[in-house]
């Protein structure tokens, strides 16, 4: 099929090429190559070399043609010669060979039905299946010489699977034989290892022979049992009893493992089980007794119900440990020890609450009685501190909410205490209580810490207002004093703003002041309004002051230069009817720009100048 579109493939080539030669034909007939400095040849000349040019090309064609045959030719030949080559291989002279061995061994019924159930399975193999693969390899190379290559790769897939599958089988087969054949040898080789192993293992119960005391028969007679399982592996490999040898192996590899690992964990079992355990209980139940009457309260241990469980465990460890059976033993014994050990932390953690429980019980009993006062007092001014600072009812809401945290803590310090007196619970219990009531305590304590630094700050906040009251007074006295102390041809009417302003501010603080409640909110922002006008007023009266005293410094110094310049005369006149309107800033600017007609540093020696007077 392949080799059949190979030619058409190239038929339809060969036909586009002749299209191509006798285009260009035409067309070197057509146009006269003396254009361009080539001779013309002639027509006949032409068709000679399209000709030979065309018989060349129909050649290489055959030629490759050729080749690709002959290639697939070869692929398939070689293909047939594997499978033939396969086919002949099933058939090993192995498996004759192993079935010799076999034949050779018979002296038993089992024996001599196996080898005829392997004889008619090779007979099977040799008549039935590879004369099949013959016929089908006799029908491939039939395909092969008709070059039917369509169904060929499907007859050659289909015998490729059927040499896979008989191989197979004669493989499984040999494996079989091989396995009774080589089963002296490797059987053999096993029980060599198991007997050291056993030797071993001997070694070691001969030489500490007073640790398995308590499982001497049992041992004993595993040591037997496996001594007349050797013997019946000798005999058996007297007899070829390849059945028997198989399982008599087996039965020798678990014992010997099974004694192995009863040997290794026996001592620890009897140790622990017969000596370690026992003292353990015996010592956790003399201290749980001891502290008992101490006064701890141990029932939530259930340890007498455990170490009963434990003696439970313990019988059953050891009826299996006689029968040689101790899975799980270990595991199981260290559970316990585990557990045994935990109780003393138990113990050791009942001793350390019941110290912190005693603390606990002293410290909260007062820290509750203490704060239960601090607001019962509180609570009893409640009133009157609401009413001289009109507080809220959230305020006062607040002191009420601390009163009932404190009498339900104390409550449930109370309920605490009673059941240590009636023993109901046990001391870690108890410690873990108090804990958590000490917790909520605490919390009602810095609730009522906050609450009276609250109240105490509106005292002080009143007792504030009224030291506050007084240096505002007095920085007032000093505004109207320092304007009094400089005679001003007129003071500046925003002073008398300001005064005036000041004046109203402390008026409304001495009001919120004597008034029944004082609310302090209001009262502080009284002070804050009063304090900062007076200030204001103070930084005014200073400024006027200092700007009229530079004013009417400079008017003097500049009366020098009045001969001398009628500029400066006009521009000091002018400040000086600016300073008498009370404008003291135009008036100075006036006079300094005069005298910096003259004078420019002027500015800087009135200002030293007003320094040294100060």
């Amino acid at each position: 099929m392949k080799y059949c579109q190979i030619i058409i493939y190239y038929i339809h080539v060969n036909k586009y090429y002749n299209k191509i030669n006798s285009f260009y034909l035409n067309f070197m007939l057509k146009y006269n190559y003396k254009k361009i400095g080539c001779e013309v040849m002639s027509k006949t000349t032409f068709i000679l070399i399209a000709t030979t040019y065309y018989f060349l090309s129909i050649a290489i064609i055959i030629l490759v043609l050729n080749l690709i045959k002959n290639y697939i030719f070869k692929k398939y030949e070689k293909q047939l010669n594997n499978l033939e080559r396969n086919k002949n291989l099933i058939i090993s002279a192995s498996i004759l060979s192993e079935l010799n061995k076999v034949e050779a061994l018979i002296n038993n019924d089992s024996l001599k039905e196996t080898y005829d159930n392997w004889q008619k399975r090779f007979k099977i193999i040799k008549d039935e299946d590879v004369p099949k693969i013959t016929d089908l390899l006799l029908e491939v190379e039939d395909k092969f010489k008709e070059n039917d290559y369509k169904n060929l790769d499907s007859l050659m897939a289909k015998v490729e699977l059927q040499i896979y599958y008989v191989k197979m089988k004669a493989d499984f087969l040999l494996e079989e034989i091989r396995q009774l054949t080589q089963s002296e040898e490797k059987n053999r080789d096993t029980v060599t290892r198991l007997k050291t192993k056993y030797r071993t293992i001997l070694l070691k119960y001969k030489n500490n022979k007073e640790d398995y005391k308590l499982i001497e028969n049992p041992v004993e007679l595993q040591f037997d049992n496996i001594n007349k399982l050797f013997s019946a592996f000798e005999v058996s490999m007297d007899n070829n009893n390849f059945t028997e040898i198989g399982k008599i192996v087996k039965a020798l590899d678990d014992n010997i493992g099974n004694l192995e690992i009863i040997i290794d964990e026996a001592p620890s079992i009897i140790i622990m089980g017969k000596n370690i355990l026992p003292k353990k209980e015996k010592d956790i139940l003399n201290i749980k007794k001891r502290m008992i009457k101490e006064g701890y309260q141990l029932d939530y241990l259930n340890i007498e119900y455990n170490i009963d469980e434990s003696n439970k465990k313990i019988a059953d460890i050891f009826d299996r440990l006689n029968v040689l059976n101790v899975e799980d033993s270990i595991f199981e014994l260290k559970t316990m020890l585990d557990y045994f050990d935990g109780l003393y932390h138990d113990f050791e953690k009942e001793r350390v609450t019941r110290k912190l429980f005693e603390e606990y019980s002293r410290s909260l009993g007062i820290k509750i009685n203490k704060l239960l006062s601090t607001v019962k007092e509180l609570y009893k001014s409640i009133k009157d501190i609401k009413y001289s600072y009109d507080l809220s009812e959230d305020d006062v809401d607040v002191i009420k909410n601390i009163k009932e945290e404190l009498n339900i803590a104390k409550n449930t310090y109370q309920q605490i205490i009673s059941m240590h007196r009636n023993k109901t619970f046990p001391y870690s219990k108890l410690a873990k209580e108090m804990e958590l009531l000490n917790v909520k305590i605490t919390n009602s304590e810095e609730k009522l810490e906050i609450a009276l630094r609250t109240l105490g700050q509106l005292k002080e906040d009143e007792l504030r207002a009224y030291e506050q009251l007084d240096e505002i007074k007095d920085i007032l006295r000093k505004s109207k004093n320092k304007m009094n102390s400089y005679k001003l041809p007129i003071i500046p009417k925003n002073y008398y703003v300001q005064l005036k302003e000041a004046n109203e501010a402390i008026k409304e603080m001495v009001k919120e002041l004597e008034k029944k409640p004082i609310s302090i909110r209001i009262l502080n922002t009284r002070v804050d309004t009063a304090r900062d006008l007076v200030l204001k007023l103070y930084n005014t009266s200073n400024e006027i002051i200092k700007t009229a005293a530079m004013a009417e410094l400079a008017i003097v110094y500049g009366n020098r230069y009045r001969p001398i310049n009628n500029e400066i005369d006009f521009g000091l006149s002018k400040a000086e009817g600016m300073f008498y309107k009370g404008n003291f800033k135009n008036a100075l600017e006036n006079a300094i720009n005069s005298i910096n007609i003259v004078e420019p540093d002027a500015y800087k020696k009135l200002i030293e100048s007003y320094k040294t007077e100060l």
